[in-house]
């Protein structure tokens, strides 16, 4: 048996997601008909205790609007006239301490951008940077929620209308013990921001993204 947690749309403003762990079989092994056997359990036992009309977002989601939302395969503008992938965006984008960027890892693709020894190499986090603009590490996942939400609210409109349709989501990838950052999390932030009339709001800065999402004033800091 395992742990994994879906993510809920909410009704809230002050708390738009809501988290739920389901104990459920899982099926060892890579290939994806495990991935697939353990997230067919996943879905089951959700439903069992209410949670319905799920999406699995993840490269391993036989729905195909789940396997478009992997951050694998979402592309992110980049510098004027670029585009890439949002795993390389946020990769490329982590700061080590000393100011120590990784910017190549932009330009490489999606696989070799999560696994890239430099990243586990080079001591702790300060923050990110992308295109100019940095982030803190606090709130913990406000960059890559910021980076998700906004790729699909310029990029993927059509994405957006079919998003909005589902009330609970997954990822069958994420292990809340090695890792902070869920593409399904933010899955259900956008919804619940799209639901609540709060998006555009949300999308107008850096600042407005925060103090809408995390309820809290951001920290002002320079990197450079």
């Amino acid at each position: 048996m395992a742990n994994r947690p879906i993510f809920s749309v909410s009704n809230n403003k002050r708390e738009l997601f809501k988290e739920t762990g389901i104990e459920f079989k899982f099926y060892n092994g890579f290939s994806v008909s495990q991935k697939s056997k353990s997230i067919i359990s996943l879905h089951e036992s959700a439903k069992k205790i209410g949670y319905n009309n799920i999406l699995e977002v993840s490269t391993k989601s036989d729905n195909e609007l789940g396997w478009k939302l992997s951050a694998f395969n979402l592309m992110v503008d980049f510098e004027i006239d670029h585009q890439i992938s949002l795993e390389c965006a946020f990769q490329g984008s982590k700061i080590f301490e000393g100011d120590v960027q990784y910017k190549d890892i932009y330009l490489t693709e999606s696989i070799k951008a999560k696994k890239d020894e430099r990243l586990r190499n080079s001591g702790n986090i300060i923050g990110f940077c992308y295109e100019g603009i940095f982030w803190e590490n606090e709130p913990k996942t406000s960059f890559y929620d910021w980076l998700y939400i906004n790729t699909l609210y310029k990029n993927y409109p059509d994405i957006i209308d079919e998003l909005i349709k589902f009330d609970n989501f997954s990822d069958i990838e994420f292990n809340p013990k090695r890792s902070i950052n869920c593409q399904a999390r933010t899955c259900a932030i956008l919804v619940s921001l799209v639901r609540l009339n709060l998006i555009d709001i949300a999308m107008k800065s850096k600042e407005d993204f925060i103090k809408t999402i995390y309820k809290i004033e951001p920290v002002q800091l320079q990197l450079f």
